[in-house]
């Protein structure tokens, strides 16, 4: 039953791009009001770039975060089995 989680997830993880790029486009242009700076971009500003990159990483893994614990919670109702690992290993 595992197995059948693996394209669900997959297809979850694509939304949670999709959602968490429009997130940090929105919160980018309330602090800018202007397309952020990215890599590619020839005439950058670091003091800006910088802490694009931080804001970007942290919604988007916020985002996949939330995405995938909810998608599991989801498979898990549907099925009753948990796809992954039950809880953290503990400390050594």
């Amino acid at each position: 039953m595992k197995l059948i989680y693996t394209p669900f997830g997959m297809a979850m993880a694509i939304m949670a791009g999709v959602v968490s790029k429009k997130v940090f486009e929105r919160v980018w242009d309330y602090v800018e009001h202007e397309e952020a700076p990215k890599p590619k971009h020839r005439e950058i500003d670091y003091v800006k770039l910088v802490p694009a990159l931080i804001v970007e990483g942290a919604i988007s893994r916020l985002v996949r975060g939330f995405v995938e614990h909810g998608s599991r919670l989801g498979y898990a109702k549907l099925t009753g089995s948990w796809p992954g690992e039950e809880r953290p290993d503990p400390a050594t």
